[in-house]
């Protein structure tokens, strides 16, 4: 999986999430959770959505990677 391809994942995810959210607006490097106002279990949701979209088991201690799109993209490609 490539970068790009991880970021649509991550964009889909989202869209489950926060369906109401201009993702497109979203900027790569930003604390989406912040930005969305995502609580815990929205980023649970959004961490499990993501876990089956990918086929990759993320683990709690993967989380710090996953708060930008940018992160999740890059963990993604070099995990998944």
């Amino acid at each position: 999986m490539n970068p790009q391809q991880a970021r649509v994942l991550i964009e889909q995810a989202l869209a489950q999430v926060a369906p109401e959210a201009e993702l497109s607006a979203l900027p790569p490097d930003a604390d989406f959770r912040d930005l969305l106002e995502l609580d815990s279990l929205d980023f649970l949701s959004f961490v499990e959505t993501l876990s089956d979209a990918s086929g990759y088991r993320i683990e709690e201690d993967d989380y710090p990677a996953l708060t930008t799109v940018a992160g999740g993209a890059n963990f993604l490609a070099a995990h998944a």
